[in-house]
């Protein structure tokens, strides 16, 4: 037993705390080995050993394959617009969505919006979740294709190539006349 063991005992038998110091024995905290510089770590030492997390990290989240479309198409953002372009460079309103999904995986989506709305599983506009598309319509069907953005000060958000002189941007849903397409279930 070291020299310093009989007097932390003494002192914890007038304190009433002779068992804690047992039990320290017993469990290894306190040895009867004399000690040396070796056993008298510092503090801060064994406090850091001991706040160390004992959990592993959750792996990070795989993005599906509408977010990667999404990112896809976020990255486009200032790209021109080109009539019948399909990137990676120039886009129109199909064009885009044809190059986002098809660089995520969706293989067999159809070029043209209107072959995109048919390709589309239709969902209700509550049901719509970012990544999705928006197809807007006029009295010949579908003529435009963006994808679902967000929301913004209360209103959905559209990304898409406008039109000749604009460039991929982001802007608010500017009618009614349109329906909501996924294709998070392909």
């Amino acid at each position: 037993m070291s020299t310093a063991l009989p007097v932390i005992l003494r002192a914890c038998t007038r304190t009433g705390a002779r068992a804690l110091v047992s039990g320290a024995l017993a469990v290894g905290l306190l040895t009867s080995a004399p000690m040396t510089e070796a056993h008298s770590a510092p503090a801060e030492k064994v406090a850091r050993h001991h706040d160390k997390p004992t959990h592993k990290h959750k792996p990070k989240h795989k993005p599906s394959r509408v977010e990667r479309a999404m990112r896809t198409a976020v990255a486009q953002k200032g790209d021109p617009y080109g009539y019948g372009g399909a990137g990676p460079n120039r886009f129109d309103c199909s064009g885009l969505t044809f190059y986002s999904f098809r660089r995520a995986g969706f293989g067999g989506i159809p070029r043209t919006s209107a072959g995109q709305a048919g390709f589309a599983r239709h969902i209700p506009r509550a049901a719509m979740r970012r990544g999705d598309l928006i197809f807007f319509t006029g009295g010949g069907g579908v003529y435009h294709v963006g994808v679902f953005a967000g929301w913004f000060h209360g209103r959905r958000m559209v990304l898409h190539a406008p039109y000749s002189g604009t460039r991929v941007r982001t802007d608010p849903l500017w009618t009614d006349s349109w329906f909501a397409g996924t294709l998070r279930f392909r």
